[in-house]
């Protein structure tokens, strides 16, 4: 068993939804094998409180979860990136920073719970959606031999998670 810990970044344009239940779901379901960070091409400041709200009563850790620029993982003290992946799809169409250490990346399109209209239980049930997909999807990525697995087939297999249905 490799002692590596992986590091991962999700990418999402605000930085207060998605990409903070990517980060608080791959912390905890990674056992320690891999580090999760979240970021936004244009944060909101803020995570928003129905995350919090549901990764409080998923049991996750919400102390540390904070709204953050990419740029904090682009400078030279950032933490070298083994896996990117973007969460929305404004995100992935945007250009990003260059990531030291070129990455693996992948994109995770997930319909932002953070635009939800309706009632407030409507709204909390698009974030929980979000929730199950996003932590299916991490199962999956979890479940891949990453240390031995070639780049390229790895590429393929994280491109394929990323096109799981809503259903999955």
């Amino acid at each position: 068993m490799s002692e590596r810990v992986y590091n991962v970044l999700f990418l999402c344009t605000g930085n207060s939804a998605r990409s903070i239940l990517a980060e608080a779901i791959l912390n905890r379901e990674g056992k320690g094998r891999f580090k999760a960070y979240s970021a936004g091409s244009n944060p909101a400041g803020r995570v928003h409180p129905y995350s919090l709200d549901l990764l409080a009563l998923m049991d996750h850790p919400t102390e540390n979860l904070r709204s953050k620029n990419w740029e904090e993982f682009s400078g030279p003290d950032a933490p070298k990136l083994d896996f990117v992946f973007t969460v929305c799809d404004n995100a992935a169409g945007e250009t990003c920073p260059v990531w030291p250490g070129q990455p693996i990346t992948a994109h995770w399109g997930i319909p932002d719970p953070a635009a939800a209209t309706g009632s407030e239980a409507e709204k909390r049930a698009a974030f929980t959606e979000a929730y199950r997909m996003m932590l299916n999807r991490i199962g999956l990525f979890l479940a891949l031999p990453l240390e031995s697995i070639d780049k390229m087939s790895l590429q393929s297999r994280l491109r394929d998670i990323g096109a799981q249905k809503a259903e999955a």
